[in-house]
C-alpha cells in the first residue's frame, strides 16, 4: 500500500472543485461533494483523492482528522493591491460624508496617498507590511494571492514594490503571483500629462519589468479620471509583446468601454465591471475574460454590485475577490466576500465557491495547477469546522477555518501534526 506525507480524512464533507475551467453557466450550480472520503499527499503534490476506506491503514508521516468537517480546496484571491502602507481610515469619514472615491483621489488622497507613503519606505519595512497581511490572508484559507506594484508609480518604487512581492513568493507558505500596474494613476508629477507618463510606462517601466522577470501579468486602471481606452490598450499591448499576460480594472466607476477592451487584447481577467454594459458583457463571453467580480469594494464604497447575474447568464467565466486595498476594501477575508457575492449579487453557494477555487485559478491562468483536489496538483486545501459548505454562509460573518494545508504542509494554525494522530 502507497504510503502519504500527510493523510486528510475521514472527510465528512469534501468538496473537490474538480473539472473543466472555467466553470461558466449553468455548471457553476453543480458541486458534486462526497462524504466518508479522504485527501492523500505526497512532495507537495495531491497523490489520492477518494473513498476513505481504501487509505485508512495506509502508512503516513502525518494524519488531520476532518469527520464532521468540510474539506475545500485552498481559497484563491485573483485581486489584490498588496504590498501597501499607510493610514487611510480618515477617508471612511470622508467617503460617509459624500465624497466620491475619485474626488478624495483628486484632493490628494486615495492612491496618491498610499503612494507617498510607500514611496518613503524602506524595503524592508515594505516586505514587513505585506507579510503581515499575507498572514492575514492565510487565517481566512487564502492559499494563493494575485498582488500588486501601483502605489510607486515611478520606475525605482514600482520595482521595489515587484521585488518584494517575489520576496513574499519565496517565503511562503502561501504561492504570490505579481502583477506590475504602474498604470494605476496619473502621479503629481505628470498631472496634465498622461501622455507623456503612458510613454513612461511602455518604453522604461515595461521592458524593466520584464527584463527583471518581475511580473507574471500587466495591468492598467482603465477609466475616467485615470487612463482612457486608447492608453490602456497601448500599455496593455506592450505589456504584452514583453510577456506579460494584460488584465485591466475596466468599467468601475462609468461604462468607459473596458469590458470590451478586455475582449479586444486577449485579457486573461477584467475587474470591478460595476458598469459593464450588455455589449461588453457579451464580448468578454465571447473571449474567455474572466469577470473577476469585488463585491467588497461596492459594499465598503456603498455603490451598486456588478451585474453577477448577467455574466453568469452570458456564460461569462466569473471569480470572486476581495481586491484587499488600504482604501476601499480593507480585507483579507475572501469568504465574507464569497457571502456578500451571495447577499448582495444573488450568487448561489455553489457559484461563489467555483469562483474561489477552481474559477479563480482560471483568472490567473493557473487552473492546471491549483484550484481543485484533483490529483496531480498542488497540495492546497481548507479544512472547515462545519458539516456542509452551505454552513460556511448560513451563519454569516463567521470564518470557521480548522486547517490550512500549503503545499502539502500544514500551514495554519502554527500546531504541529505528531505522527499517526492529529496535533493539538
Amino acid at each position: 500500500m502507497d504510503s502519504f506525507d500527510l493523510l486528510v480524512g475521514p472527510i465528512g464533507c469534501l468538496v473537490p472543485c474538480d473539472g473543466p475551467a472555467p466553470r461558466v453557466g449553468l455548471a457553476l450550480r453543480d458541486l458534486p461533494t462526497s462524504s466518508r472520503a479522504a485527501v492523500g499527499v505526497r512532495e507537495g503534490k495531491i497523490a489520492y483523492v477518494g473513498p476513505w476506506n481504501e487509505v485508512a491503514d495506509a502508512p503516513a508521516a502525518a494524519r488531520l482528522d476532518a469527520a464532521n468537517r468540510t474539506v475545500l480546496p485552498g481559497l484563491i484571491d485573483p485581486h489584490t493591491h498588496v504590498p501597501f502602507l499607510g493610514d487611510r481610515s480618515a477617508e471612511l469619514r470622508l467617503r460617509l460624508e459624500g465624497k466620491s472615491y475619485m474626488e478624495i483621489g483628486r484632493a490628494g488622497g486615495g492612491i496618491l496617498s498610499t503612494m507617498r507613503s510607500v514611496r518613503e519606505a524602506g524595503e524592508e519595512t515594505l516586505f514587513a507590511a505585506a507579510v503581515h497581511t499575507a498572514g492575514g490572508f492565510l487565517r481566512h484559507g487564502v492559499t494563493t494571492f494575485e498582488a500588486k506594484s501601483g502605489y510607486g508609480l515611478e520606475p525605482s518604487t514600482e520595482m521595489k514594490q515587484l521585488r518584494v512581492l517575489h520576496r513574499l513568493d519565496r517565503r511562503g507558505p502561501q504561492r504570490v503571483l505579481p502583477t506590475f500596474l504602474g498604470a494605476h494613476f496619473v502621479p503629481p508629477e505628470f498631472k496634465g500629462e498622461a501622455d507623456r507618463y503612458v510613454d513612461l510606462i511602455v518604453e522604461e517601466m515595461i521592458p524593466a519589468v520584464a527584463a527583471g522577470g518581475l511580473a507574471r501579468f500587466c495591468d492598467v486602471f482603465c477609466e475616467e479620471g485615470a487612463f482612457t481606452v486608447e492608453q490602456s490598450r497601448r500599455i496593455l499591448m506592450a505589456g504584452r509583446s514583453a510577456g506579460l499576460l494584460p488584465r485591466l480594472h475596466a468599467d468601475e466607476i462609468e461604462d468607459t468601454g473596458g469590458a470590451a477592451l478586455a475582449a479586444e487584447v486577449g485579457a486573461v481577467s477584467a475587474d470591478h465591471l460595476m458598469a459593464a454594459s450588455a455589449e461588453g458583457i457579451a464580448a468578454m463571453a465571447r473571449a474567455g475574460v474572466c469577470a473577476t467580480l469585488l463585491p467588497g469594494t461596492s459594499f465598503y464604497l456603498r455603490k451598486s454590485y456588478a451585474p453577477a447575474r448577467d455574466f453568469v447568464e452570458a456564460g461569462c467565466p466569473i471569480a470572486l475577490s476581495t481586491d484587499c486595498n488600504p482604501g476601499s476594501s480593507y480585507t483579507t477575508n475572501l469568504l465574507n466576500v464569497a457571502a456578500l457575492a451571495i447577499f448582495g449579487m444573488g450568487l448561489m453557494p455553489e457559484e461563489a465557491l467555483w469562483a474561489v477555487t477552481l474559477n479563480a485559478a482560471y483568472a490567473l491562468r493557473i487552473h492546471e495547477e491549483c484550484g481543485s483536489l484533483a490529483v496531480g496538483k498542488r497540495a492546497d486545501l481548507t479544512v472547515w469546522d462545519v458539516p456542509s459548505y452551505l454552513h460556511l454562509f448560513y451563519p454569516y460573518g463567521e470564518t470557521p477555518l480548522r486547517a490550512v494545508v500549503c503545499e502539502g504542509r500544514l500551514s495554519w494554525p502554527p500546531f504541529p501534526l505528531h505522527g499517526p494522530e492529529e496535533g493539538s
